[in-house]
């Protein structure tokens, strides 16, 4: 028979053993906060509601464009246009104490006069310093001492599955929290912008929230709230977010330049179907297919032409057509980059100069 210490001092070690095993420290580690009411005070205060009002003129009552009234007031009857005042409201965030502003570009676009609510109550007036439609971003400034700056994070860093909190004023009840988690990254081809690369969410995002936060589980800036998929106008769980990497860049050379500055390489392409593929006699779909090449531009000083089929860029694969589109946008004016395509079943390479990607208003 044994002794009955001796077994009792194996039951202690192999409960010790239990608690301290590298199982448990595990799942203990993984285990996340229980509030996240630290993070939103750190990015809460950042976080503004933005008001606009703009003149809209409107065509007078259809009652004086009836052929009786006509006829017996005669052509001098002349009825003017109304005017009148329309107001919308959504979300910026500060992004420095300098009183600088991120916010979407469809908040802002045609209003004659726009306000900031801070979160301590006070309103100020905010001038626009620049817009760029093509990502649906815009900078506005406001003039006050002691801004609250709200603090950046890293977008590039974010996975699938990170928690994220959308913060703004969705319907104009004043600011507002929700929670949820990261469902996808790099979303494109939705139709929203120009260039795409969204953050996608199912944090409640809702009418009034454009503009706003997204933040990580730490407070700090990763997106700006943009849109939402939905058939009934409200939340159902798919929102989206510019990622604040493209937003810093957006924000710097409107800053700096007075509008962004980016690559181009003047070509026309296509995304690369399987069916294209199989008359180009190539293995997959990868890539994209040059439909057009602008006289005297990059592309065209580069010797590339219409069937070309680009697969390769600065030693990075092309996936379609909107990787494309959003990798030569980040190049600089002046810079060489290498190209790797396929002309007539062979593999080929060449060596564009980037150009500048005429503005919106230099395209019309």
């Amino acid at each position: 028979m044994k002794d009955p210490i001796t077994v009792s001092r194996f039951f202690c070690i192999l409960i010790l053993l239990v608690i301290s095993s590298p199982v448990s420290t595990s799942w203990a580690l993984s285990e996340g906060p229980v509030s996240y009411a630290n993070a939103v005070e750190r990015a809460a205060p950042a976080v503004v509601n933005v008001f606009t009002s703009k003149t809209v003129t409107r065509r007078a009552h259809p009652f004086f464009d009836d052929p009786v009234v006509r006829q017996f007031f005669g052509d001098s009857l002349v009825v003017p246009p109304l005017q009148q005042k329309q107001s919308s409201l959504g979300s910026g965030v500060i992004v420095s104490k300098e009183g600088y502003l991120l916010t979407n570009n469809h908040v802002v676009a045609g209003a004659d006069e726009i306000q900031v609510a801070l979160r301590d109550g006070r309103t100020l007036n905010a001038k626009i310093v620049g817009t760029d439609p093509d990502t649906d971003l815009a900078i506005l400034k406001i003039k006050k001492d002691n801004l609250p700056a709200i603090p950046l994070g890293r977008s590039d860093n974010l996975q699938v599955g990170d928690v994220v909190l959308a913060i703004g004023n969705p319907f104009g009840v004043g600011q507002t929290v929700t929670m949820g988690i990261v469902s996808a990254t790099g979303r494109s081809r939705l139709g929203l912008t120009t260039f795409e690369n969204f953050i996608q969410t199912d944090a409640a995002i809702n009418p009034g929230n454009s503009g706003g936060a997204l933040i990580n589980a730490h407070g700090e800036l990763v997106g700006i709230n943009t849109a939402i998929f939905s058939r009934s106008g409200g939340s159902q769980g798919i929102g989206f977010a510019i990622p604040l990497e493209l937003a810093k860049g957006v924000q710097q050379d409107i800053i700096e330049f007075g509008s962004v500055v980016r690559g181009w390489f003047g070509l026309e392409a296509q995304n690369l179907t399987p069916v294209l593929a199989e008359s180009f006699g190539l293995a997959d779909d990868t890539g994209t297919v040059v439909v057009g090449v602008f006289r005297d531009g990059p592309a065209d000083r580069a010797g590339l032409r219409p069937g070309d089929v680009l697969y390769e860029i600065d030693g990075k694969e092309i996936s379609d057509n909107q990787n494309l589109m959003n990798r030569i946008a980040s190049y600089r004016p002046g810079q060489k980059v290498e190209v790797k395509f396929i002309r007539d079943g062979k593999r080929k390479r060449t060596v564009v100069e980037i150009g500048r990607r005429p503005n919106r208003d230099m395209r019309r």
